[in-house]
């Protein structure tokens, strides 16, 4: 494996400048079809695509048959924002689905930036875990598990505006407004998993904190290695460019992070950005990582590759980045030696 996957990143850098590297690489480096004996399974995460799915290349509905025939894998993770509306138009959502049923794709979750189910305004909380609803019968029609969602403002951390009230009156108003949307989709069957993102959700202590309040059974995290930054450099502008130009000035530390979401969690978010020459992440130990993950007992879920490298490639400008299609490869192919060095005899 390790073999394969040096001489898989050796011909990334060599023709990553700017050659077609789908027409190059040949598929055999790829393996597919093996036994995970870890026990966890690979899933592909939509934001991969992004750079993609914002200019237009790609559509939502090309998800499923990018993800099988391009990737070959069948457990698929959505983004909210890519339906463009249209999760609530049963035409659509009727053909999304026989799409993925006609190429025997898993829709697993639908991860979902909506309004601030936390917010201290209580007319504003209810009107935002109302609107999530919709996006928990949405995952119902698809046949998803879950969906994801934040505890905090996602648009005004995007803008980099402040959200009102101190940690512990959010958390308060998290309880509640988590909890009803909890209650809401018990009823459908489907989870409610919260991932650290930012803003107070970067700390893994006021989540668990949030979590040990809660006793529905469909609650959960779902951690994103690349997710624990809770201050960063202002950006000059809104502009794409500026935006991912800024540094992380505070990040709570990432295996601690996780380590204490564990005994909440039902699933996994494997992000990447860049990999050495030898194939390895260069934010996160892989290996020291699941080593944690394995070590809390999770041996059964989804992990899922949400690689970001594209978009900083395609719209940021930075060609030393992978493509959208490498980069999910390369990080599968990492996600595989993970199951051969940890997995189960």
């Amino acid at each position: 494996m390790k073999t394969t996957r040096r001489k898989f990143l050796g011909q990334l850098g060599a023709t990553t400048a700017g050659l077609g590297l789908s027409t190059l690489i040949p598929q055999s480096l790829f393996p597919m079809g093996r036994d995970n004996k870890f026990g966890f399974e690979i899933s592909l995460g939509e934001f991969s695509f992004a750079s993609e799915l914002y200019s237009g290349k790609m559509t939502n509905m090309d998800f499923p048959a990018r993800a099988k025939e391009v990737h070959d894998i069948t457990v698929l993770e959505y983004v909210s924002g890519f339906f463009n509306g249209k999760h609530t138009d049963a035409g659509y959502m009727k053909e999304l689905k026989q799409r993925c049923d006609d190429l025997g794709m898993l829709n697993h979750l639908i991860m979902v930036d909506g309004a601030n189910i936390t917010s201290i305004n209580d007319k504003e909380r209810n009107a935002a875990v109302e609107g999530h609803f919709e996006w928990v019968e949405a995952a119902k029609y698809l046949g998803c598990t879950s969906i994801r969602v934040n505890l905090g403002d996602a648009m005004g951390a995007l803008t980099g505006k402040v959200e009102p009230g101190t940690p512990e009156e959010i958390a308060s108003a998290a309880v509640d407004g988590y909890g009803k949307l909890l209650d809401f989709a018990a009823k459908e069957n489907i989870n409610v998993i919260v991932e650290n993102h930012f803003g107070n959700s970067t700390n893994a202590d006021w989540l668990v904190g949030i979590m040990t309040q809660l006793d529905q059974k469909n609650k959960g995290f779902l951690p994103d290695f690349g997710n624990f930054c809770a201050e960063r450099t202002a950006a000059k502008s809104m502009d794409f460019k500026d935006l991912i130009s800024t540094k992380c000035l505070k990040e709570y530390d990432k295996y601690e992070g996780v380590s204490k979401m564990m005994p909440y969690t039902k699933g996994i978010s494997a992000k990447t950005h860049r990999f050495n020459d030898e194939g390895y992440d260069l934010e996160t130990d892989f290996i020291k990582m699941f080593t944690i993950i394995k070590d809390s007992g999770w041996t059964d879920g989804y992990v899922g590759i949400e690689y970001e490298g594209g978009l900083m490639r395609d719209m940021g400008g930075d060609m030393s980045f992978l493509s959208n299609d490498d980069g999910v490869r390369a990080t599968k192919l990492l996600l595989e030696e993970v199951l051969e060095k940890l997995g189960k005899e």
